[in-house]
Order: C-alpha cells, then structure tokens, then sequence
C-alpha cells in the first residue's frame, strides 16, 4: 500500500467519524502535510499543518520544551501543541535526523513520530536507512501508518 493510499484510508476513517487531523513537521518539510492533503475531499478531516523545521518555532508556536529536538519528548510536544493550536481531533508530528550528518548525538535515521487523539499521546521511536530523501519519505509513511494504528 503507498503512502497516498494510507492517507486516503486515514481521510475516509476521520470522515465516517466526523473528526479532524492536522500535523507538525521537522525533518518531512511538508511533506507529510502534501500526503495529507492530496486525498480528494481532504479538506472535510486536513485542517492543516506547521512546519517546525527551526527550533525556535517549535518552541515559540508549539510550546515545546524538551532539551532535545530528536527525542521522545519532543515529538509528543509537537503533536500536543499542533493539536491545541489547529484545534482538531488527531494530530501527527515528526521529528529526527534525515542527514547527512547526526543531531543531538542522534544517529542519521533517527525518527519520531508522535500521534495525540482523544486517548493520549503515542510516540514512535523509528530507525531507518537510505538517504536524505528516502528517510524523509520512509518518515512521512510511517507517520500516516502510525495514524491509521491509532484511529483503529
């Protein structure tokens, strides 16, 4: 199954309940924010999303605290703070180190994905391989995938 198709299951799910999804990018860019909102329709569950590629904005717009920005901590923070700000239902973050060099002493690869609903927070420790390009698209699967998990 592509990306594009775990997006459109993730849209029809969040429409048959009438709920809303936005998301907090670092290392995706917006590219998890395109997969979310190329479903045919998509504006009825997308609100929106932030990219947080800085960690000033992180911290000035999400209100995220953590010491480190590749961390467990963090990723759960990004996806509280879009949640509140975006006023929605679900809320999908994404946080790591796409390369070429390591963060935060975190190796390239390194991936947080943080899911808040109406049940918590859950936060995705991933380790993938590639390049700078195929890690942020493996990272912007993942994350729809890790959605679809989370709305059951």
């Amino acid at each position: 199954m592509t990306a594009e198709d775990v997006a459109a299951r993730a849209h029809q799910i969040l429409l048959a309940r009438g709920e809303t999804v936005g998301c907090a990018e670092s290392l995706t860019g917006g590219g998890l924010a395109d997969l979310l909102s190329g479903t045919p329709g998509a504006s009825a569950t997308f609100a929106g999303g932030v990219v947080s590629y800085q960690t000033r904005i992180k911290r000035d717009l999400l209100g995220v605290t953590a010491s480190q920005v590749v961390s467990v901590d963090c990723a759960s923070q990004m996806a509280q703070g879009v949640q509140r700000v975006l006023q929605v239902d679900w809320a999908v973050s994404t946080t790591g180190v796409a390369g070429p060099e390591k963060q935060d002493d975190k190796p390239v690869g390194t991936v947080y994905v943080g899911v808040a609903g109406p049940r918590g927070v859950q936060v995705h420790r991933l380790s993938l391989a590639g390049d700078r390009d195929t890690i942020r698209a493996a990272a912007c699967a993942a994350a729809l995938e890790a959605l679809v998990d989370e709305l059951g």
